[in-house]
């Protein structure tokens, strides 16, 4: 056994240098890790800005607000993105969208020195995340152009990992400018200024590639109205196709139960961060505690992946994701009483591990049990309902979560719904499956 995980890792490690060795993959990828550490450095930029910036409002109608704005991208965008990329030149995409971020973020920091927070900022922040989600598509779409073969699987696995690390890294870069300035307008313009320059690195790195080098070779020509009809088409066919068949179904609207809890849960731990575990006017104390809740329910993520690993192939999915909402339910129990920084990170780490145990068996139900006819719209509505999902929670949150973050029945009635959805589940979940497998056997 141990021979064999030797040679795995060699085999890795052999892929790894081929790729590296291919010129086209190597400028992709540095594209790759410099926009997305843009992107770090811009989302963290952003969310200080709007969550925790001495001008921003720090109720929890505003905060959920800001949280939409960063969100809608990902629901609203991202299913329509594959669209323009089969039209236009992909190297064209990432030379320019780099370049409007640039434009965008700058105008932004030039806004912050002499306005502060206005609405124009939310607009802009809601341009840049959306030009940033044709950017991701366009990286991933532009990759079998320059890796063919076996390696793709490789590239596939590497190049998204290591992207969100640069990302990671850039944000904990803008994190640590909180430190190196003081709280106030041109901290928050700096930052953004930071971003412009890794966003105009990137830009400029495109440049490197050939203009044909990503493709598509023959660009779509048919009217965008009709394709954009297509799209909507498609995400209607997967809906009906995962509830005719049952279990990924069911599955995916328990996840969807899920994520609108956890962006509950999300959102109150923004404002506690914020108004309850750190002085109001601290700015740079709420953003270092939220920090360190996020790098809480990292943690829970990644003990997740190995818990799931080993103790999931025991059970059936259905029961594992029973047994991660259960989680999440105690997780919630942790902050009923009056909670200080210990309980809180508690909490976002046990909540972090429900999270993604529950994520990785709901991914493999709807991969497993949906043909491969259907696979991509069904993972195509997934995503719309895995985003939507956490902008219906800010809606929700924006009424029922007080502005210091935390009440006792708040979090009563969330560890609550978590044991609701998790005994319904259990339950109808498992018996589903049983029936479904009686059927195939049949």
């Amino acid at each position: 056994m141990g021979r064999d995980n030797y040679c795995e890792q060699v085999t890795v490690l052999a892929e790894l240098r081929a790729l590296l060795r291919l010129p086209g993959f190597r400028k992709l990828f540095a594209v790759r890790l410099v926009s997305q550490a843009g992107d770090g450095m811009f989302q963290v930029g952003l969310a200080n800005l709007l969550f925790f910036s001495p001008e921003s409002q720090g109720s929890a109608v505003a905060i959920a607000g800001a949280f939409a704005v960063m969100l809608a991208p990902f629901t609203l965008v991202g299913p329509f993105a594959g669209v323009f990329l089969d039209r236009w030149q992909r190297r064209q995409v990432l030379v320019f969208g780099n370049a409007v971020r640039v434009l965008i973020t700058g105008t932004m920091a030039v806004l912050m020195l002499t306005q502060g927070v206005t609405p124009a900022i939310y607009v802009l922040g809601l341009a840049a995340l959306s030009v940033n989600r044709f950017l991701l598509a366009g990286l991933s779409a532009g990759l079998p152009r320059v890796v063919q073969g076996d390696l793709l699987l490789t590239a596939n696995a590497l190049t998204p990992t290591l992207g969100a690390g640069a990302a990671f890294l850039g944000g904990g870069l803008s994190f640590l400018l909180s430190f190196a300035m003081p709280a106030g307008r041109v901290h928050d313009a700096t930052a953004l200024a930071c971003a412009c320059v890794v966003m105009g690195c990137a830009s400029l790195l495109g440049l490197r590639m050939s203009r044909t080098l990503l493709g598509p070779l023959q660009p779509a020509v048919g009217r965008i109205r009709n394709e954009m009809v297509v799209v909507v088409r498609g995400l209607v066919d997967g809906a009906r196709y995962l509830a005719a068949r049952r279990t990924p179904g069911q599955a995916l609207l328990v996840m969807t139960l899920h994520r609108f809890l956890y962006g509950v849960v999300f959102i109150a731990s923004i404002l506690m961060s914020r108004n309850l575990l750190a002085e109001p006017g601290d700015s740079t104390a709420g953003l270092a505690t939220f920090a360190t809740v996020i790098g809480a329910t990292g943690v829970g993520g990644l003990l997740a992946i190995l818990l799931t690993a080993v103790l999931a192939r025991r059970m059936a999915p259905q029961s594992w994701i029973a047994v991660m909402l259960l989680v999440a339910g105690v997780s919630q129990l942790i902050l009923v009483p009056e909670p200080g920084l210990a309980s809180v990170v508690t909490a976002a780490a046990l909540l972090g591990l429900a999270a993604q145990g529950a994520k990785i068996a709901v991914d493999t139900i709807v991969q497993r049990d949906s043909e491969d006819a259907y696979r991509g719209r069904a993972f195509a509505f997934y995503d719309v309902l895995y985003n939507a999902a956490f902008v219906g929670a800010a809606a929700l949150a924006a009424f029922l979560v007080p502005d210091a973050g935390w009440s006792p029945g708040l979090f009563v009635a969330l560890s609550l719904g978590y044991v609701a959805v998790a005994i319904v589940f259990g339950l109808l979940g498992t018996r589903t499956a049983t029936l479904a497998r009686q059927m195939q056997d049949g």
